[in-house]
């Protein structure tokens, strides 16, 4: 599966980083910080304070990820669904939506094939497969909310 399994702050902090355009270098200036003091924030060294969540929250805008929330979420059983401006929704949009979340559930059946094949699932396998499922299950919900709010009364741009 490409996305690990976040477990801790310091991890999410940590691809979050490495997601940023510019990598360590780019997320420092971004936050105005010297690359040192920048790596002792992010790696909590020499008694830095770590970086606060509207720091990372900040970085996560800019290099287009959600470990943050997806992280606080499974903290507290639950998953992040991303909401969408209704602007930027289209049927076409509802579609990909559709295929993204098709793919998601593919890779749910994949994943409990490859574990049954030695006849146990391992925890490391069940957890692959308990995060695809969330992802499946967000991207499902973030679907149905999307085409309610695309054909609500309040929007008439989806009707034609």
């Amino acid at each position: 599966m490409k996305t690990p399994v976040l477990e801790t702050l310091r991890q999410v902090v940590s691809a979050v980083v490495c997601a940023y355009p510019g990598g360590r270098e780019g997320a420092a200036a971004r936050l105005g910080f010297g690359l040192k003091q920048f790596d002792n924030r992010v790696y909590e060294n020499a008694g830095s304070r770590p970086l606060s969540y509207d720091q990372i929250q900040l970085l996560e805008q800019d290099a287009n990820t959600t470990h943050l929330p997806e992280f606080v979420s499974r903290l507290y059983g639950g998953m992040f669904v991303p909401l969408t401006k209704t602007e930027e929704l289209d049927n076409v949009e509802l579609y990909q939506r559709s295929l993204k979340s098709d793919a998601k559930l593919g890779l749910i059946d994949q994943l409990i094939h490859a574990a049954i094949d030695d006849g146990v699932i391992d925890p490391t396998e069940a957890m692959r497969i308990i995060q695809a499922l969330t992802c499946y299950m967000a991207a499902r919900t973030a679907e149905v909310a999307a085409t309610i709010q695309l054909y609500s009364p309040s929007n008439v741009r989806g009707r034609k």
